[in-house]
């Protein structure tokens, strides 16, 4: 599990409660289980939270509705605040926005060059880029026979540019 100790603490509090509560349901008053259900439901989101996949869930819910927001407004227009811009402006015409393309660390690889590094179609779904990255991970590995540690680190950082994006 990716979750940190607290996290997982609650979880099991919240789990051994549940337990107790519904024990006593059946044993004594089944009242009682109005009373285990929020600890049920407060243990399933915790353990959800803390295994990763409450986070991997919103991530690919949020891109899908940045996704559908952005194809909805006419002309690309990304609404008001700071880090706002419209379709057409300088900044997205030159690739320089912060989304369009630039790269805030130098290291890190554009979305072509990800792509390329990954030797995946612009576009792929996630689960390819996943699989393409362990593929290269194996073959370029340090610990491998003929491994490449500067080639890992370009490959593991095309990696991570495709997944945070």
């Amino acid at each position: 599990m990716d979750g940190d100790g607290l996290v997982v603490g609650l979880a099991a509090v919240f789990a051994g409660t549940t337990v107790l509560l519904t024990t006593l349901a059946f044993a004594y008053q089944p009242f009682l289980l109005l009373f285990a259900l929020p600890f049920g439901i407060a243990t399933y989101f915790l353990w959800y939270h803390a295994s990763g996949r409450l986070t991997d869930r919103v991530r690919r819910t949020a891109g899908r509705n940045r996704a559908n927001a952005a194809a909805e407004r006419p002309g690309g227009f990304e609404g008001f605040g700071p880090g706002r811009r419209a379709a057409g402006s300088r900044s997205d015409r030159a690739g320089t926005g912060s989304r369009g393309g630039q790269r805030t660390d130098p290291n890190e690889p554009s979305l072509a060059e990800a792509y390329r590094t990954l030797g995946v179609d612009p576009g792929a779904d996630e689960e390819a880029v996943r699989a393409a990255y362990r593929e290269r991970a194996k073959a370029t590995h340090p610990d491998a026979d003929s491994g490449d540690e500067e080639e890992f680190k370009r490959v593991t950082r095309a990696y991570k540019r495709l997944v945070d994006d």
